[in-house]
């Protein structure tokens, strides 16, 4: 979101354009590109367009092409503008404002379409009423805020977390129109009483009024088509948001390198918003961060650090290759320690500075190696200078194996289709290894479903012939769907729980199944507060490393000439290498609100009784 604080005049005299504020939202798109390719929407609000036009713009569109496409039609429309007077430009130009949102969709529900692209848009004739609503989110009791709005009378379009939240925020903000026009309506006539309506609106009001019954991870931004401007983050602070301001702008993003980058801006001068707190920018242009909800438990995300942040946050660089480092002793007892059999590489693109700190690592072991072995040498009065310069040149054998040909995410894609893209994503580097005899080690940031491990990555990887294949993991086992934004989709397609089923089975213990499906559903008769994650009872049984083994056997393709092996990180490692973003709940099972509980216990209910629905 970008609230552009001066006039649009000042703006054509300093950067030579009326379009500053939709070149840098296109900018900053982009460089968030990575959050979403499903499909993208832009919102424009206008501040001073006289009555009969249009003063609230909105493009959508769908695919890995949006943003082009979008900001090709916006500029079809722009076209000429600075051209004109400014005061023309700025009144009659459709999509040059004082506010801006964009937002870039990666379903985490199966639902597709442009109904469901960001943002959306609620309308009225009296501009206070108008929202725009876009969000980073999913709502775990999305059912119950629906029930809420429909007893209140309302009729939604469309079942969906968004267009629920749509509905109950322009309800609350009606009332809080109402309530300003009875405090004003004795002192003011219209059209008057309109435009001193506009400016009492309390936009805080709105947001406590509705935001406590949401159980969720979430940041919601809306604006108002009268100029209030709102950023909301959940209370703990499992979603993240940066926001920037000086005397000029106003800008929030889901992620800081991106403000940086685009503005020019020391890392600094970008503010992470509080969890609970709302940052509110109102028709005047001022500024307030206001406590809507007391901050809770803090439980950012840690698969965003893993994996759907860009890495070019100084935080998140580091953090990732703290990930690859704490996995050296796992990948030396896997493979033993003579490290000239070893050869190191990662999956593109994600798993790279993961893999970094991996090879950081290991420099630090085969240093120790090489220092313990000239220090017992010399010791024994048998070093001389040809054993000393070949321990010298002993380097670590790492080379680029696996290409991404496309950029496509398959742990999302739904069915047939995902397998059909899994198989099609890599390329391979031949003669980098020796035939039968070494062991490959390749890190990936996650292994999810193992879809693209079993149809592509394994099959690639046995065409070089190594002895062994070490698929490494910087994430922990995903066990559990995640439902707070990065919604790993349905139980039953998890490879660890999958993995867990199967070793159960073979041990004899499918009593179990029976056993946490009852638990189940007598947990889904209690309230949401009352209720515990049964489904932990169906890892208990086992060992990670029993899990781990299984899944390996599990995606070994037929056929496959190399001992196939998975190491995992650690749920410690993962705290160790991220500490200040402890949220872990697809690893663990411990969800951050009741919501979270409430869905896997339906997950697993849905699951044993094989039904196909997500929730």
């Amino acid at each position: 979101m970008i609230r552009l604080l001066k006039p649009i005049e000042y703006y054509k005299k300093k950067y030579g354009t009326c379009c500053y504020g939709l070149n840098l939202l296109y900018l900053m798109m982009e460089k968030q590109h990575n959050r979403g390719q499903e499909g993208a929407g832009v919102g424009v609000i206008k501040l001073n367009a006289t009555p009969g036009n249009e003063y609230v713009f909105r493009e959508r569109a769908l695919g890995s092409g949006a943003i082009t496409e979008i900001f090709g039609n916006i500029a079809a429309r722009t076209k000429g503008a600075d051209e004109k007077p400014v005061e023309s430009a700025e009144a009659f130009t459709p999509f040059i404002g004082e506010i801006y949102m964009g937002h870039l969709r990666y379903s985490t529900t199966g639902k597709s379409g442009l109904s469901y692209v960001h943002p959306f848009l609620r309308r009225n004739n009296w501009r206070s009423r108008n929202l725009l609503l876009c969000g980073n989110f999913n709502m775990t009791n999305v059912g119950e805020i629906f029930d809420t709005i429909v007893k209140q009378g309302q009729h939604p379009r469309i079942y969906s977390d968004t267009v629920v939240l749509l509905e109950q925020l322009g309800y609350e903000l009606d009332k809080e129109n109402r309530r300003v026009y009875h405090n004003l309506r004795d002192r003011f006539e219209e059209p008057q009483l309109t435009y001193e309506i506009e400016k009492e609106l309390d936009i805080t009001e709105v947001l406590r009024s509705t935001a406590p019954q949401w159980d969720g991870g979430y940041v919601i931004c809306g604006a108002t088509g009268s100029g209030d401007m709102f950023a909301l983050r959940d209370p703990n602070g499992i979603r993240p948001a940066f926001y920037y301001v000086d005397d000029e702008i106003v800008v929030v993003a889901s992620e800081r390198p991106v403000i940086q980058t685009c503005l020019n801006v020391a890392r600094s001068q970008v503010k992470e918003l509080t969890p609970g707190t709302a940052l509110t920018v109102n028709k005047s242009g001022e500024l307030s961060l206001s406590r809507i909800m007391d901050q809770g438990e803090n439980k950012r995300c840690s698969f965003e650090r893993i994996y759907f942040s860009r890495g070019s946050d100084a935080d998140i660089y580091r953090e990732r290759k703290a990930l690859g480092h704490n996995l050296v002793n796992d990948i030396i007892e896997a493979t033993g320690d003579d490290l000239s059999k070893v050869v190191m590489s990662f999956i593109p693109n994600t798993a790279e500075v993961a893999f970094i700190g991996l090879v950081e690592g290991f420099e630090k072991v085969l240093d120790r190696q090489k220092r313990d072995e000239i220090l017992k040498l010399q010791a024994d009065r048998q070093l001389d200078s040809e054993t000393l310069t070949a321990i010298m040149k002993r380097k670590l054998r790492v080379e680029k194996i696996a290409i991404k040909d496309i950029k496509l995410r398959t742990f999302i894609a739904e069915g047939s289709s995902r397998n059909d893209l899994a198989a099609h994503v890599y390329d391979v580097t031949y003669g980098c290894i020796r035939n039968g005899e070494d062991k490959l080690v390749v890190i990936d940031d996650s292994i999810v479903r193992g879809t693209t491990l079993k149809q592509s990555i394994l099959r690639m990887l046995d065409r070089l012939h190594p002895a062994e294949i070490i698929i490494v993991s910087s994430a922990p086992q995903v066990r559990y769907p995640d439902y707070y934004g990065i919604d790993m989709s349905r139980l039953g397609e998890f490879i660890a729980f999958r993995a867990a089923v199967a070793l159960l089975k073979e041990n004899g213990r499918e009593d179990l199944l029976l056993e946490v499906y009852e638990q189940a559903k007598t947990q889904l008769k209690l309230k949401p507060t009352e209720q515990v994650n049964v489904v932990k009872a169906i890892y208990e049984p086992f060992t990670d490393r029993e899990i781990s083994a299984k899944i390996a056997d599990m995606l070994t393709p037929e056929g496959t000439s190399a001992k196939v092996k998975i190491v995992y990180q650690s749920v410690d490692g993962l705290h160790r290498a991220i500490p200040d973003c402890p949220g872990d709940w697809y690893f663990t099972g411990d969800y951050p609100t009741p919501g979270g509980t409430v869905l896997v216990n339906r997950a697993y209910v849905n699951f044993f009784e094989g039904h196909a629905d997500r929730r």
